[in-house]
């Protein structure tokens, strides 16, 4: 998927960033704020394809792509349980535009899920109607 084949990109990007100027986060981190992209992005594209199969009626593969936005949000959850955990140590996560841009996937991912589940829901109403 698209989001997977950015993540080598995005991570060499960063790395450079990091070697060119200050250091902005820790290589933990980095890979920690990078995985929330990565998987509410991937998350968000299941969820779309789940919308494309509802709507022609293929409700099996629409309710398997949302199982699978779903995993995504739980890898997503993972990695951001980890910064906080970290956090809650006494490791402070400097806030950059990288961190809340990673947040913003994130909770893009999580309510465009979220909506698909509803209308998934709701096409596979009108059909047996």
């Amino acid at each position: 998927r698209l989001w997977h084949d950015e993540w080598g990109k995005c991570f060499e990007i960063s790395s450079r960033i990091t070697q060119i100027g200050e250091k902005i986060m820790d290589e933990k981190t980095l890979q920690a704020v990078m995985g929330l992209i990565m998987y509410g992005g991937d998350a968000k594209s299941c969820a779309m394809e789940a919308l494309k199969a509802a709507k022609v009626g293929d409700f099996n593969a629409a309710r398997a792509k949302l199982k699978q936005a779903k995993q995504e949000l739980a890898n997503a959850h993972n990695a951001q349980t980890e910064m906080l955990t970290n956090e809650a140590k006494g490791e402070t996560v400097q806030m950059t535009l990288l961190t809340v841009h990673s947040q913003d996937h994130l909770m893009t991912g999580i309510t465009f899920v979220d909506l698909a589940e509803e209308l998934v829901e709701l096409y596979e109403y009108i059909a047996q109607k």
